[in-house]
């Protein structure tokens, strides 16, 4: 999780990760944004996060991220 917050950090500071659960919905992170997040967890865990995945509850809070990111390795 830590290596998560630090790379959302990273895009897009001053966000209190740890607490947020509406990233995407309250519009903190935009869809460049998430983009940027995609490449970085795909080459920071060697997984690949694909479309179908794309889906606003996976990317709502750095849990739901970890989640996914889980579930891909």
């Amino acid at each position: 999780m830590d290596k998560i917050i630090s790379i959302l950090e990273g895009i897009r500071a001053g966000v209190d990760y740890a607490a947020e659960d509406e990233l995407i919905d309250a519009g903190i992170l935009n869809s460049l944004d998430v983009i940027t997040l995609v490449n970085e967890l795909n080459h920071a865990f060697d997984i690949e996060i694909g479309m179908e995945d794309m889906i606003p509850e996976n990317f709502n809070s750095a849990e739901a991220i970890a989640e996914l990111v889980e579930s891909l390795q």
